[in-house]
């Protein structure tokens, strides 16, 4: 049920004009513009730096700071217990013909595929942005007691119920409910993905009925119509990705923008052969071929196996070996300045429940 005040609430409490969070996409596709962008326009900006090196976390949190005061936040994956390495033999091979085809040398498998995640967390606490948030599990209760200390908003994320619950136990300040039409990394971190592919719409009003803490809706949001459905049901804030994708400031590659423009409804799958997680984006070469010869590695060793193909596909513009990531609503994503669409957004959703009340 609908709390009119809470939409409220949870934008002073983040310090902006609406609870409404831009996603932090990793690999570059929200980078300090997009965050400056949304931030301007009243939203949270975000930025995914989750693969960044410690000092680029540093030098992007300079280049928003230098452009706005208002708030924003910086994204992490938190680290999980390492898993046993599959043989890498058959992914290389396969790999190997495509970095033939670019004329790339031989892939290989990272000896460290991440940054080291204690590192980024001395980062983030010395840059102290308005948010801390993170993905993929929970970090240790001393990274989160140390965000508190310099009064820094926690932010994890949920895909049920069950990981929602062990998020408010940990003490986290509010809850991502991420949808199963959300693009991007799957959250899931409480057993198997498949027990989190939950959609928005059954997902959010069970987490805001299991919790204390504000939800903020995510997965497959793109209009003012489904901010405004988040809020009836019972959403504090909204976090949409997707559908910055297209904006002008975001780190979208033409050739991906260009596939995004024809994208719909059914384009986009759920993979575990870019990065060795689950993960919905669009299909191509890469993915099908891994997929079909069941080549896999664990995350994030074939993330690091694959990145070198990857990265020098979106230079190319070669969409057979990039990452296209996309949520399901992508039909309904649209180019345009990022303040733009905020802008649009918000007016969309004032309309969509004015016409509820009428």
């Amino acid at each position: 049920m609908m709390d009119p005040l809470a939409w409220h609430r949870f934008a002073e409490r983040l310090g902006t004009r609406y609870p409404f969070i831009q996603a932090p996409m990793a690999g570059g596709l929200s980078p300090p513009d997009l965050a400056v962008a949304v931030a301007e326009a009243g939203g949270l900006g975000s930025l995914g730096t989750a693969d960044a090196p410690p000092e680029a976390i540093r030098q992007q949190a300079k280049a928003v700071r230098a452009r706005t005061s208002r708030p924003y936040g910086i994204n992490l994956f938190a680290p999980r217990a390492p898993v046993a390495d599959g043989d890498p033999g058959p992914v290389l091979g396969l790999l190997a013909r495509f970095h033939a085809e670019l004329g790339l040398p031989a892939p290989e498998v990272a000896e460290a595929p991440l940054p080291d995640f204690l590192k980024q967390v001395e980062v983030v606490l010395d840059v102290a942005p308005t948010v801390f948030s993170f993905t993929f599990g929970i970090p240790d209760a001393s990274v989160l007691e140390a965000m508190r200390a310099r009064g820094i908003l926690i932010v994890g994320t949920a895909t049920n119920v069950r990981e929602a619950l062990a998020l408010e136990a940990a003490g986290v300040d509010a809850i991502v409910a991420q949808g199963s039409e959300a693009g991007g990394h799957r959250g899931s971190f409480g057993g198997s993905f498949e027990a989190g592919l939950v959609g928005t719409l059954a997902l959010v009003p069970q987490v805001v009925d299991a919790v204390r803490l504000p939800v903020i809706a995510s997965g497959g949001i793109m209009d003012g119509r489904g901010i405004a459905a988040a809020r009836m049901l019972g959403a504090a804030g909204v976090q949409l990705g997707t559908a910055f994708l297209r904006s002008q400031e975001s780190g979208t590659v033409q050739a991906h923008r260009e596939v995004l423009r024809e994208a719909k409804d059914e384009s986009s799958r759920i993979t575990r052969a870019l990065t060795g997680r689950p993960a919905r984006a669009i299909p191509n070469e890469l993915t099908t071929t891994l997929e079909e010869a069941g080549a896999y590695l664990p995350y994030p060793q074939l993330h690091g196996a694959t990145r070198a193909l990857r990265a020098a596909a979106a230079q190319r513009g070669d969409t057979r070996f990039m990452t296209l990531w996309a949520g399901q609503g992508v039909g309904l994503s649209r180019e345009g300045p990022a303040a733009e669409l905020v802008r649009a957004l918000m007016a969309e959703t004032e309309a969509a429940l004015a016409a509820v009340r009428d």
